[in-house]
Order: structure tokens, then C-alpha cells, then sequence
């Protein structure tokens, strides 16, 4: 199975031995570093992933005797996972990913790994982007730490992180004005998500921008949507004309989106006025 044509597939139909082959590649050390730097990537799709792709991905981390690159791609790779299992947790046997036993593991191994001082910066960086998305208690710490550090690569990652834990507004909203475009992106992303109403101005401003950032666009249309739905039809009809598919896509999707958060603000509305007749 070749891993370039399996990358140009749609997962849903990738072959039944995928997973297998996958972990084959990942745990054979004498492979090509870049076979297995994709096969690290392919493996955190929800199609193949489980207990032993999760396992093996994190025995990647672990070895110092590997690559940065490779660990952390590893790293990045198990970061949607560890985000499904603890937003979804372990009630439901049929929709798990991971168990709860390796889920915990990956949890303490990323913990200490993050905190071990010898494991290199990049993989340290990616060990704690893949970990908020399951926060624990000491993520605040490390993204208030990294937030602080006068290396931009970790203050990008700070904010991408700033995206799944929260507490982080004023951050996010003098990260939007960031020169560097990655963590002005990440705080688009982040202000979205919290619905941080005084990133609107920020989003106004992007979505009438000329020319136009095409990441940047996209992230300021899903954040439109969030922050303000009722607001977001009139900036964002025109997107859905555009030429760019990905563009027109993120606009009918946010168009969707900022429509039934209206709905449920206006049901809210209905609700508190009945409280007061």
C-alpha cells in the first residue's frame, strides 16, 4: 500500500488494512524517516485511530533515539484524539477512540515529557499543543509560561492552546494584533471559540480587508459566526459567491452556523421575557 496514494484518498475509503500497515511503518526503525513522519499524520484520523495506534504514536514520543521531526508529528497526531475522548469521555463503548486507560496514559506521559527539560523545544512545543485538547490543571501554568516567553514559536503555541482552555481573553485579544500572522490566526481560532465579543471590531476589520489573507479570511468567518450570529449574515453573503470553494464553503457553513445560534439566542430572549410578564 502505497502511503502517497493513501494520503490522496478520502478516508472513509482508505483499505481495510490501513491501521496495519500504518503501525508496521511507524514501528519499524530502519524505515524512511518520511514514510514515517506521513504515516505518524495519517494515523490521528478517527478511521484508523485506537488503543494500539495511540500507543504506538506515544512510544514515538518517548524515544529520545528518534527524530524531533518524527516525535513531533507524533505528538500533533494524537492531539484530535485525546481532544474526542475527553470531550465525548467513555460512556458510549461504540464511539470511543480511546480507551480510558491509555487515554490516562497519554494524559501523565505527555505531562512528564513536557516538563522533562532534555526533551527538545520543538517536541515540547508539540507535546503541549496535543495536550490541552485535553486539558489538565497544569496547562494554564504552561500556556501562561510559554504566553511569556520571548520565543514567538512558543507564544504561537500559547495561543493555539488558548483556543481549548480557558481564562485567556485579554491574551487573545492582544494576540489578534499580533505582526506574526500564525498567532494572529490562533487568536481568531481562540476568540471564536469563547465568543469574546470585543474581538468583533478585530473580525469586521478582516472580513473588509483588501487583499485578502485567505487563512486569516476563513478564520475570521467562523469567528464572525461565534461572536456575533446575528451580525455575521450581513458580512459574510458575499463570501459564499466566492471563486475560492474553500472560502465559499466557510461561508455557507458559517452562514448555518450563525443561524441557529441566533435561533437559540432568540429562544433565550422569549424565555426571559415570559420570566418577567
Amino acid at each position: 500500500m502505497d502511503l502517497e496514494t493513501l494520503n490522496d484518498t478520502p478516508p472513509w475509503d482508505w483499505p481495510q488494512e490501513t491501521a496495519k500497515r500504518l503501525l508496521e511503518i511507524l514501528r519499524n526503525r530502519r524505515g524512511s524517516q518520511e514514510e514515517r513522519k506521513l504515516a505518524a499524520e495519517l494515523a490521528g484520523d478517527f478511521t484508523v485511530f485506537d488503543d494500539e495506534i495511540g500507543s504506538a504514536l506515544l512510544a514515538v514520543i518517548r524515544d529520545s533515539d528518534e527524530t524531533e521531526d518524527l516525535r513531533s508529528t507524533a505528538a500533533i497526531a494524537l492531539g484530535p484524539a485525546m481532544e474526542h475522548a475527553h470531550t465525548f469521555e467513555f460512556e458510549d463503548p461504540d464511539d470511543l477512540l480511546l480507551s480510558e486507560k491509555v487515554f490516562r496514559d497519554v494524559q501523565q506521559s505527555l505531562r512528564q515529557l513536557y516538563l522533562d527539560a532534555t526533551v527538545p523545544k520543538d517536541v515540547r512545543r508539540s507535546i503541549l499543543e496535543a495536550a490541552v485538547r485535553a486539558p489538565q490543571d497544569w496547562s494554564r501554568d504552561a500556556i501562561r509560561a510559554a504566553y511569556a516567553s520571548p520565543d514567538e514559536t512558543w507564544r504561537l503555541t500559547a495561543v493555539f492552546g488558548m483556543r481549548f482552555v480557558p481564562g485567556f481573553k485579554d491574551q487573545i485579544l492582544e494576540a489578534l494584533s499580533s505582526k506574526n500572522q500564525d498567532i494572529s490566526y490562533q487568536a481568531l481560532c481562540a476568540a471564536g471559540n469563547w465568543q469574546i465579543d470585543a474581538a468583533w471590531p478585530h473580525i469586521e476589520t478582516i472580513l473588509g480587508a483588501d487583499p485578502l489573507d485567505k487563512p486569516l479570511l476563513i478564520a475570521a468567518i467562523e469567528a464572525a459566526a461565534s461572536v456575533r450570529p446575528q451580525a455575521a449574515a450581513e458580512l459574510l453573503t458575499k463570501f459564499t459567491n466566492s471563486e475560492d470553494e474553500d472560502i465559499a464553503d466557510a461561508a455557507f457553513e458559517a452562514l448555518a452556523m450563525a443561524a441557529g445560534l441566533s435561533e437559540l439566542e432568540d429562544d433565550d430572549d422569549e424565555d426571559e421575557d415570559e420570566l418577567w410578564r
